[in-house]
Parts: C-alpha cells; sequence; structure tokens
C-alpha cells in the first residue's frame, strides 16, 4: 500500500468512507447524519494538521484515510492527536497499522511529545487492541460517553502514547 497526502481531488473517493462510518454510528462522535461540507471541513486538514490517504498501487483504490494534527492550542499543543477511517472491505489488511505507524512518525518527526486519541469508543475492539499494540495506553474511560445506535450506552477511552 502507499500512503501520501491527500489532495483535494481525493475528496471524492474519501467522503464515501467518512459518511459510511459516520452513519453507522458505531465508533465516531460524529453526527450520524453528518453533511458532506462539514465532513470535509473536518477531515481534510491544513498545516499545521495532515491529511493522508493509504491507497493500492495497482489500481489506486483507496484503502483508508487518517486525519492528524495539534490536539489542543497554546500551551499544550505540543500533544498531538488523530483520527482513522478503513473501509470495511479492506479491513484486516493492516491498513490502520500502517495508518497508525505512519502518524507516530509524523507526530515524531513534528516534535510532538505526545498523541491523545479524545474518544476511542470502548466496544471497538479491533482499534483499542491496534493502538495498544502500537504503545498506547487508556488513561481514563468516561463511562456511558457513548450512544450506540441501538440507544445503549458504552464508554470512551482517552488514549495516550509518550513520544
Amino acid at each position: 500500500m502507499l500512503i501520501r497526502d491527500a489532495h483535494p481531488t481525493d475528496w471524492p473517493t474519501i467522503w464515501p468512507l467518512v459518511h459510511t462510518v459516520a452513519a453507522a454510528g458505531e465508533t465516531y462522535t460524529y453526527p450520524r447524519d453528518l453533511r458532506e461540507d462539514q465532513a470535509r471541513e473536518m477531515w481534510m486538514q491544513d498545516a499545521p494538521g495532515r491529511t493522508v490517504v493509504a491507497v493500492d498501487p495497482a489500481d489506486g483504490a483507496l484503502l483508508g484515510s487518517a486525519k492528524m494534527n495539534p490536539n489542543h492550542m497554546g500551551p499544550a499543543s505540543h500533544i498531538a492527536s488523530a483520527s482513522f477511517m478503513v473501509a470495511a472491505e479492506h479491513g484486516g489488511r493492516g491498513v490502520g497499522r500502517a495508518l497508525g505507524e505512519h502518524v507516530i512518525e509524523w507526530a515524531r518527526a513534528e516534535g510532538y511529545r505526545a498523541i491523545q486519541f479524545n474518544a476511542v469508543v470502548e466496544t471497538n475492539t479491533r482499534a483499542v487492541r491496534l493502538w495498544k499494540s502500537l504503545g498506547f495506553s487508556v488513561i481514563g474511560t468516561l463511562p456511558e460517553g457513548y450512544r450506540m445506535p441501538d440507544g445503549s450506552y458504552t464508554g470512551l477511552h482517552i488514549m495516550h502514547l509518550a513520544l
């Protein structure tokens, strides 16, 4: 797979992924009825943030995307954050891991001291397992911080990786 900077011309292939994930309502705190203009503004990062795509070099198919950015402003701007989406049909192929490793390398190169994920849905066990395998730890959980599509509640993990 090839991971490269996302360009404005990539948005038409990124939007269906973001829309599908948001509408499913199982892993992101985005509104389930997220509009395309809202999604584009949130996902397509300007400096000092960055958005990348993972594509299949054989046919250019979108495998996934990640956005990375300072998590906070001012005196806490040395902490990065990131978000990741992998196309369901490409799950289990290492796309999430490759994007995660890419973000960690980026954050180190940019001089961040840590990466903080603010809201990892507790029932998203694949993501939790992946982030832990890359060295992240759960530093807190907001009990019942996330409402699932069926109306039940689950926790939101705050995850941290010191760089």
